[in-house]
């Protein structure tokens, strides 16, 4: 269904036309990310079959923990969804900034109580209910830090709206690709990253594993800190059970994000995410669209461009986003372009699995953090040891009491090596 804080990306139904950008926009005018990718099944169930409600609807609304939002309640936590709350639009609908009570959950004075974001669907399209029926299930009953937290829904009559908690720094597409927000230095992209990959983790390791199908920049939501999370879940199907190795499902994602042989197969397992987010990783470390047609050749497709790069140490820096201006470590750089490399393989099975590269990840942050706090624990006279000691050490002809012939010396001699 989109990003609700960015621009989502507009729905292509016609694979052939699929790979156009699409031009949604937010209130800040800026184009969306790429378009977004429907393919016919390859299995022989139906799309209708291929894409089941794991439960029935009344059932996934009177188990669900969230709010049951009337749409009166959310027109007045919005302000009756005025144009200056809109914080993003797309091929789904609107998103509205609101504000409610923290304790009640009822409408509050605009800058008053808890700040929401309020998705608004567009009245039409079967589509739109199920991935909004969808998002509901899951995040009724998944809850984790690096999962975007839904605090309610609204279904009374056309109106179908999801209420969320409201992340202030937006997407990570529009802090990679967008020029205004803040730029993310090297530690933010690599926190980032941990967060994203620690909610993948928790969804791939969970008793029952869900596949999210749908990870790039601007499903990344950040908070104040820039903590990661993900949202929309409206395309997130259970993984395989039993002595199954994949679900058969009809092909639905993103241009430039979804995994190869998901594409042309329809067959759909935990590595797909982990090609997604190798993307996502490719994004991060060239500050470059996973699909860009502004580019020539083949330079618009960032995987295809980015991985003869991505093994020599020497060139790296190539596909460095400029707009780090050199401030990175270049070990860490290789590691993340590595790991990256990894994740997309285009043999599934030699893909790593998202809690080995969270594990990854983690790792270059505690280095990065022992690094800096040897440095900052150094001793303020250590230098001493990085010099010659004949330039600290007293000179002998400085130590006689009495008066010498010899001219005083106040420093040792210079030693020449």
């Amino acid at each position: 269904m989109g990003n609700c804080w960015g621009t989502p990306s507009t729905r292509v139904e016609n694979a052939q036309n699929a790979s156009e950008q699409s031009k949604a926009t937010s209130k800040s005018g800026l184009s969306s990310a790429p378009s977004f990718l429907t393919v016919q099944s390859y299995s022989a169930k139906s799309a209708s079959e291929s894409l089941p409600t794991p439960r029935t609807e009344g059932e996934i609304l009177s188990s669900s923990n969230q709010k049951a939002f009337t749409f009166n309640e959310l027109k007045n936590a919005t302000r009756n969804f005025r144009p200056d709350s809109l914080l993003g639009e797309g091929g789904f609908g609107y998103v509205f900034k609101g504000w409610i009570d923290e304790q009640t959950l009822a409408p509050a004075r605009a800058g008053s109580g808890m700040v929401i974001a309020v998705k608004k669907l567009k009245p039409e399209g079967f589509q739109g209910h199920k991935e909004w029926l969808t998002e509901v299930n899951y995040l009724g009953q998944l809850h984790h830090p690096n999962l975007v937290k839904l605090i309610g829904y609204c279904l009374e009559g056309d109106n179908r709206l999801l209420v969320y908690e409201f992340m202030p720094k937006g997407s990570l597409e529009n802090h990679l690709f967008r020029r205004g927000p803040q730029l993310l230095s090297w530690a933010v992209r690599i926190k980032v990253a941990i967060g994203a990959a620690k909610g993948l983790s928790f969804l791939h390791d969970s008793e029952s594993q869900v596949i999210y199908r749908d990870v790039k920049a601007s499903n990344i939501l950040l908070d104040g800190e820039y903590n990661a999370k993900l949202s929309d879940f409206g395309l997130a199907k259970d993984g395989p059970t039993g002595d199954k190795t994949h679900v058969s499902t009809q092909v639905m994602g993103t241009h430039g994000y979804a995994a190869p042989e998901y594409i042309a197969t329809g067959r759909l397992t935990a590595k797909s995410d982990v090609y997604s987010f190798g993307v996502v990783l490719l994004e991060l470390l060239s500050g470059r669209r996973a699909l860009d047609k502004t580019k020539v050749g083949i330079e618009q497709n960032l995987v295809d461009w980015a991985k003869p790069y991505l093994g020599d140490r020497r060139k790296l820096f190539r596909i460095m986003d400029p707009k780090l201006e050199g401030q990175y470590p270049q070990k860490a750089a290789y590691s993340v372009a590595m790991l990256a490399l990894q994740c997309l393989s285009l043999e599934p099975k030699v893909r790593p699995r998202m809690s080995v590269v969270l594990a990854s990840l983690e790792q270059l942050q505690v280095s990065k953090d022992v690094a800096k706090r040897l440095h900052t624990e150094q001793p303020a006279n250590s230098n001493y040891i990085r010099k010659s000691p004949l330039r600290h050490a007293p000179s002998p002809l400085n130590l006689t009491p009495c008066r010498s012939p010899l001219p005083s010396l106040r420093q040792s001699p210079q030693v020449t090596r």
